[in-house]
């Protein structure tokens, strides 16, 4: 599986706010954010139901890992997407697997901080 993902029943700013303290909670910082309900509809016009995409990062974590593999930063930050689901009732929260997305790398140490950074992600998405 490349993500975790959990659905919760409530508000999406308020699952919004509990998903970036619970990363936070697991040493993650969100350092990117994009809006994709807003991007759609000022670029294309389109109506999209709420969806962003937080970039969360480990510092501690990324800093092992560019250490491992100087390019590992194209796959950094990690994704963690926030949605409306159709119903329009319940929000789910889902984060890349690291390990899923590493796996193109031939390197095995970095393999361990990828199951480490998952294990975060994953327990992070738990927390909801």
């Amino acid at each position: 599986m490349y993500y975790f993902a959990k659905s919760v029943a409530g508000d999406f700013v308020d699952v919004v706010a509990a998903t970036r303290r619970a990363l936070a909670a697991e040493g993650f910082g969100v350092i990117s954010e994009i809006d994709v309900q807003a991007t759609l509809k000022a670029k294309l016009g389109v109506d999209f139901r709420p969806y962003l995409i937080l970039g969360a990062c480990n510092p501690a974590m990324a800093h092992q890992a560019l250490l491992l593999e100087d390019k590992v930063g194209t796959m950094l930050p990690c994704n963690v997407v926030v949605q409306l689901l159709p119903n329009g009732q319940d929000v789910e929260v889902a984060a890349v697997n690291p390990i899923a997305s590493m796996g193109a790398i031939d390197n095995p140490d970095l393999r361990g901080v990828a199951a480490a950074v998952g294990g975060k992600l994953q327990a992070a998405i738990s927390r909801l």
